[in-house]
């Protein structure tokens, strides 16, 4: 196995060093498909392992609890004056370690214990953190839930798309404190317009948790939620291309609650290092290349998606318009299960991950489908011919997922394909 270009960062812990190479390794000559991961820059990376990881901060920029923070101080206000500016949004608080974090510092912020909040159904899109039993969401707060539209075998209409008369009546019958748009497994473009004349007609704030399509909302291929959001909630790591973090974006008038939510509500000193890097993301973000960048993950997707479709998969809803595809894997053999198509994929060097479909008979563990996406590999370089292969390989890997030798002919093709679209190729080795 070759060395990385970590090998250097880290001179006495030759295990670890190990590790970090096969980890470069598999990263870089295996295909990564999974929605939510993505290829951060070397620039971000560095930020990540800044000296600032030594800096303990307290609080907020001008409000520390300890010394020596006048650089933090400016890192971190640099990292909300960009983030602001992206989305055009009134306050920015960058402090969240995760998505989830974010999601719950807001619910925490602007409602009581055993408020109502209306958010996806979990087995049709939804996330955790929009009220799944196993979450802690739903032993503090009342989670009622809208879902898709059925399916249908009309082409034209195939179904499975935010059904807006279920959300109004579920609203009208509940009358929530907090509407939640977004997913994390909806391949379709989530216009926020529907969700705010409900939210008024209720009398309901309304939250936005963009954590898969932040990026495309920064670069012009999905509808940006913040005009019409009190709240709009992310991760940094996934089509944004930043490290793995969270976001807040909220009006003025939430600004503080939020603020006090994060810190000291739920937090206690944030990880300054991450904040840089997510201020080198965001300015990557606001370049016109990033543009054209998520304009490709999103073009890549429907191509993507019409090849497995030919491949004999049924796409759920019809196609998509965001980086992600959701693949029913009846069609395709009713006898596979997510599970056992992950697992066959990964031997074969495919990285995708199991999920649920809608009106899934199996178990989240076991699951009739994929998730798959387009962002990491369009930051490697791959465009519609390639998704075009890549769904053929992946259909040969399940056809032969019990023939070893026929894997292992997969992975060397997908191992070529890998050493051509590297995305750290110009990595300074």
């Amino acid at each position: 196995m070759g060395s990385s270009p970590f090998d250097s960062w880290i001179t006495n812990d030759e295990e670890l060093t190990s590790l970090l190479a096969r980890e470069w390794e598999r990263q870089t000559s295996t295909l990564q498909l999974i929605a939510s991961e993505n290829f951060a820059s070397p620039s971000v990376m560095a930020a990540t392992g800044s000296i600032l990881t030594n800096k303990y901060a307290e609080g907020y920029p001008g409000r520390r609890y300890y010394g020596g923070n006048q650089v933090v101080d400016e890192v971190e206000d640099l990292a909300r004056r960009r983030l602001t500016a992206l989305f055009g949004a009134e306050h920015a608080n960058v402090q969240p370690h995760s998505g989830a974090n974010a999601n719950v510092a807001v619910y925490q912020a602007l409602l009581n214990a055993g408020d109502t909040i209306l958010a996806m159904r979990l087995d049709q899109g939804g996330h955790l953190t929009h009220g799944s039993p196993a979450s802690m969401t739903s032993k503090v707060w009342n989670f009622v839930s809208y879902g898709v539209t059925p399916r249908s075998d009309d082409p034209a209409s195939p179904g499975e798309i935010i059904d807006f008369d279920n959300v109004r009546e579920q609203a009208l019958k509940h009358r929530p404190k907090l509407i939640v748009a977004g997913a994390t497994a909806y391949a379709r473009r989530i216009d926020p317009a529907p969700f705010r004349e409900i939210a008024d007609e209720v009398g309901a704030m309304l939250m936005f948790d963009s954590a898969h399509v932040a990026g495309l909302i920064a670069g012009g291929s999905h509808p940006n939620p913040v005009p019409y959001a009190d709240v709009v909630t992310f991760t940094t790591h996934k089509t944004l291309r930043g490290p793995r973090g969270g976001a807040i974006l909220c009006r003025e008038e939430h600004a503080k609650k939020i603020d006090s939510a994060v810190f000291p509500g739920q937090q206690g000193g944030p990880l300054e290092h991450a904040i840089a890097a997510k201020a080198v993301s965001f300015k990557e973000a606001a370049q016109p290349s990033f543009s054209v960048y998520t304009d490709q993950v999103v073009t890549n997707a429907a191509a993507f998606a019409s090849a497995l479709a030919a491949e004999g998969f049924r796409i759920v809803s019809g196609g998509t318009e965001n980086h992600m595809v959701l693949l029913d894997l009846n069609t395709f053999d009713a006898e596979l299960t997510g599970k056992v198509a992950q697992e066959a994929l990964d031997r074969a060097g495919i990285t995708t991950n199991r999920n649920t479909i809608p009106d899934d008979p199996r178990s989240p563990f076991i699951t009739s489908g994929l998730r798959v996406g387009t962002a990491a590999e369009t930051t490697a370089g791959l465009k519609q011919d390639e998704f075009a292969n890549v769904a053929s390989l992946m259909a040969r890997a399940l056809r032969h997922r019990d023939d070893d030798a026929a894997l292992a002919t997969v992975r060397s093709e997908v191992g070529e394909l890998c050493a051509t679209f590297n995305p750290y190729a110009t990595f300074s080795k």
